[in-house]
C-alpha cells in the first residue's frame, strides 16, 4: 500500500529550489546521485521535499529497469522504438513535475514502480 503525498502547499526557503532540482535530475545529468542526496539531507527537516525526492528517485529507478528491458528488444528493432519513447516520456515527465512542484503541487509520475516509500 502507498502512502498518501503529503499535503500541497508552498515550499519555505531553499525548499522549492531542492524540489525542482530533484525533478530536474534527469534532464541536468544527475538522476539517481541528486534525488538521493536531497532526500538524506533532508528528510529530518521537511517531509515535502522528502516525499518529491523519493518520487524522483523511484522514478528512476523505474526508468532504469524500464530501459533494462527495452535493451533484449533492440535484436527485434522495436527496442529502439520503445527507447525512444521512454526517453521522450521522461523528459516529458520531468518538465512537467518541475512546473507542478513549481507551483506548490505533488506530482505523481506515471508508470512508477514504488521501490522507496
Amino acid at each position: 500500500m502507498t502512502t498518501p503525498p503529503p499535503a500541497s502547499g508552498p515550499a519555505h526557503g531553499n525548499d522549492k529550489l531542492f524540489i525542482i532540482l530533484c525533478h530536474l535530475s534527469l534532464i541536468i545529468g544527475f538522476p539517481f546521485l541528486l534525488p538521493f542526496i536531497v532526500y538524506l539531507a533532508k528528510r529530518n527537516e521537511s517531509e515535502l521535499v522528502a516525499a518529491h525526492a523519493k518520487e524522483a528517485l523511484n522514478f528512476h529507478i523505474s526508468l532504469l529497469i524500464y530501459t533494462l528491458c527495452c535493451i533484449p528488444l533492440c535484436f527485434i528493432l522495436i527496442g529502439f522504438l520503445m527507447l525512444a519513447v521512454l526517453g521522450l516520456m521522461a523528459f516529458i515527465c520531468a518538465i512537467v513535475a518541475s512546473i507542478q512542484a513549481s507551483d506548490g503541487r505533488f506530482y505523481r509520475y506515471p508508470l512508477t514502480i514504488r521501490l522507496i516509500s
